[in-house]
């Protein structure tokens, strides 16, 4: 798509406004590196150009780029015949909603985005300028992989930006937009950002292509069966959010930007609560808000029934503030970024309707990442608890289950941020300790008189107490079904319940659901500036 270098106009030079004409001749090329017929095709796709992309996500008027006059410097393979001005990428720095951002995009249209020379040194400026100011660094790829014709040179760049973005991890956040074929050493690079998110239709993302790939293993595959945006949604859970076209996908940016801090020694913005909830709370010690008090009536009378996780958050997070993550992938835990009293937060909820809240090992995976980025930014956790378990099956057990689910355990272990529990129902086992349990370092508990706290449900607890008994009734020729009610009733009122938990000070409070959100906040600005003293030590080792 690339044309050869266009020649420039002729001006004076000699006088000064010789001089200013000539650069703006020379930024006016940066609109359009190969030609208007690039852009008309670009939108013609419905697509925004690599610079309009920039334009979209930064406030107006706040873009400042540098390197707009960069050009590779490559002679091999007729390299030096087309030097487009950029060399296929835009780089510079502005404000989103008044926050400084460092921000690149790249440019399909030219040399079909793959990274030379000069394209990665762009990419290492921007985000080591990211990385010294603590700004947060959004990027826009759309790139083949490395430029082939550069040689080696192009896979030292590469390497250079897979340690940049490491050490930018845990520093400040990372957001990547894959919005074109993203292919090759190109692929690793936004995956190592904090959230991905992907363009519908237009965007796939890839290691290896699909011409290499049916001539070494013979698949016939094309680029959306290797890794479209519905892919990476609901199969591999590399994408944490699918959007319906380019503007959509920088809207979403601009929302999860507001929901993360600039870096890692900074807190998110408080943001002003208008609905009047904070402090509103009635005499009954209930949020006298309509969502908060719908709460009480949330959870079924039977223990086998499902309901909807959003309900309960409903009535404790702000209106209209929570951003969810990976909602196509692994549906039995919630996760994503609220405001609750105008505070950010990261949520973590057992949705019951999938799978009844158990947990896989997919879901632990998910949980644990992202408790690991609310972590890093100083985002306290939420987490809402009704999970009967892991998910048992021989499937998930040589899926990983074991070093995935010890991935969620020693997040969650590790995490120093403030971290407050609400169990709504269920909460078994390994679960129940991996999902914010007291002792694995939760900060406050809180249950509702509806929860069921304990090693297992009441009919197994009943089957592994009473075994013996049940035997010597059916030996006996006893009504052995009359005393499975009975002992499960009996085991319900002593070990299946938030009250045993409450005694041994592993709950911090039985609520009322409807106090919930009044809670929550109360705990939030107590733990807002929590201090852990952890042991000194390089890092610790994640089971990956």
């Amino acid at each position: 798509m690339t044309s050869p270098t266009p020649a420039p106009r002729q001006v004076d030079t000699s006088t000064t406004a010789g001089k200013l004409e000539d650069l703006r001749i020379r930024l006016e090329e940066t609109s359009a590196p190969v030609g208007e017929d690039a852009v008309a095709t670009v939108h013609a796709a419905g697509r925004l150009t690599a610079r309009e992309r920039v334009e979209h996500l930064l406030d107006e008027g706040s873009f400042v780029e540098i390197d707009a006059l960069a050009r590779h410097r490559a002679n091999a393979y007729g390299m030096d015949r087309s030097r487009p001005v950029s060399d296929g990428v835009v780089t510079g720095y502005g404000t989103v909603d008044g926050r400084q951002v460092c921000v690149f995009s790249q440019d399909g249209t030219v040399f079909d985005g793959t990274v030379g020379e000069v394209h990665a040194e762009k990419l290492v400026k921007v985000m080591e300028l990211a990385l010294r100011s603590g700004v947060p660094l959004v990027g826009v790829h759309d790139s083949t992989g490395a430029r082939v014709k550069e040689g080696v040179v192009s896979l030292g760049m590469a390497a250079r930006l897979y340690r940049l973005r490491t050490q930018l991890s845990g520093v400040v956040p990372q957001i990547s937009v894959i919005a074109g074929p993203t292919a090759g050493t190109e692929a690793h690079q936004p995956v190592l950002a904090d959230v991905v998110v992907m363009v519908e239709g237009s965007s796939s993302l890839y290691l290896t292509d699909p011409e290499i790939t049916r001539r070494v293993v013979g698949e016939d595959v094309t680029a959306d069966d290797l890794g479209s945006a519905a892919t990476h949604a609901a199969v591999t859970g590399t994408s944490h959010h699918t959007a319906p076209d380019d503007r959509a996908a920088l809207e979403t940016v601009r929302a999860v930007l507001g929901q993360l801090p600039s870096n890692n020694r900074s807190t998110v913005p408080a943001a002003e609560v208008t609905d009047g909830t904070v402090g509103a709370v009635g005499a009954d010690g209930a949020d006298g808000t309509g969502a908060a008090a719908a709460l009480d009536s949330v959870i079924p009378d039977s223990p086998l029934a499902g309901y909807d996780v959003n309900d309960v958050l409903a009535g404790i997070v702000d209106p209209d503030s929570f951003l969810e993550l990976q909602p196509d992938y692994a549906g039995n835990v919630l996760t994503g970024f609220a405001r609750v009293g105008g505070r950010g937060v990261g949520v973590v909820a057992n949705q019951p309707m999938v799978l009844a809240g158990a947990l896989d090992a997919a879901a632990a995976e998910k949980a644990a990442r992202f408790i690991r980025t609310c972590d890093s930014f100083n985002v306290p956790v939420v987490f809402v608890v009704d999970s009967p378990g892991f998910l048992p099956g021989g499937d998930e057990e040589r899926g990983g289950l074991l070093r995935r689910s010890a991935s969620l355990l020693y997040a969650v272990a590790e995490a120093t941020v403030g971290i407050v529990t609400v169990v709504t129902r269920k909460a078994y086992g390994t679960s129940y300790i991996a999902l914010g349990s007291k002792n694995i370092g939760a900060d406050l508990v809180f249950a509702w008189p509806s929860a069921q706290i304990s090693n297992a449900d009441a009919e197994n607890t009943v089957a592994a107490v009473h075994a013996d008994t049940l035997a010597k009734a059916e030996r006996r020729r006893k009504d052995v079904a009359a005393l499975t009610v009975e002992l499960t009733d009996e085991v319900e009122k002593t070990l299946v319940n938030p009250y045993a938990a409450a005694e041994r000070g592993y709950v911090d409070a039985v609520i009322p659901p409807s106090r919930t959100r009044a809670q929550v906040i109360d705990g939030l600005g107590l733990l807002e500036r929590k201090v852990i003293d952890t042991p000194a030590r390089k890092h610790g080792n994640l089971p990956l």
